[in-house]
């Protein structure tokens, strides 16, 4: 293989494995012999363990990124609760990886060398796939400069939606196609609640509204409230 090609190879191969376990379980041994190389080589194409692990939650995040994309066609609440069924594909797939990943990568000691910079690096993928959520966000909104109360609401529900699939993670006792739709739920709350607290949020709301059909998630949530009143 090309010096490129067996990059990538390492990267794909330490990503299923991830997908078993937490990369911090996951020795340069056990990639090497998945790879069918020597530990050597593994060293030959990353200068250290770190990179390695850096490289392939680089590209875990690139793919989870990707999850939030959905083309502009159709009620909000549908194109939400497929991007949801995306995001819990990855969740399902990859979940120690995930899970590393949210919670800052893998665990080095203090005093490990480039141990901060390890961190800096994992920082800045989890915020670009917050922030690539939260330009997709906007985009099927239309709204091209979020007010804050938008972003507050917008930000808030991306927060919500990472930390309700950690805990799912965690035994998974509820069936994940009812967070789904609650997570769609959820968004349909938090930018309710701040309508009731500002007229820009209220007109989005309306519009969004406007544009829901009968059967769709955000009706379905308004459905379940009034019958909770009955």
């Amino acid at each position: 293989m090309g010096v490129e090609e067996r990059r990538q190879q390492l990267i794909g191969v330490a990503l299923e494995l991830f997908s078993q376990r937490s990369p911090d379980e996951v020795s340069i041994d056990e990639i090497a012999s998945a790879a069918g190389i020597s530990r050597p080589l593994v060293y030959h194409y990353f200068p250290g363990k770190l990179s390695l692990y850096q490289a392939a939650l680089k590209r875990a995040a690139e793919d989870l990124a990707g999850r939030f994309e959905e083309p502009h066609e159709g009620p909000l609440g549908a194109r939400l609760l497929r991007v949801m069924r995306r995001f819990f594909d990855f969740v399902d797939e990859h979940g120690p990886g995930f899970s590393a990943l949210m919670r800052g990568g893998p665990a080095v000691s203090a005093g490990e060398p480039h141990s901060m910079s390890h961190v800096s690096a994992t920082n800045a993928l989890i915020d670009s796939v917050r922030q690539a959520a939260y330009d997709q966000m906007l985009s099927h909104l239309g709204v091209t400069e979020a007010s804050p109360r938008l972003e507050l609401v917008v930000r808030s529900w991306i927060s919500l939606a990472e930390s309700t699939a950690l805990i799912w993670l965690d035994g998974r006792r509820i069936p994940r196609a009812d967070l789904e739709v609650q997570l769609v739920h959820d968004f349909a709350a938090l930018a309710a609640v701040s309508a009731a607290h500002d007229e820009g949020m209220a007109a989005l709301l309306r519009t969004m509204a406007k544009e829901e059909p009968a059967d769709g998630p955000f009706a379905e949530l308004v459905g379940r409230l009034i019958a909770l009143g009955a």
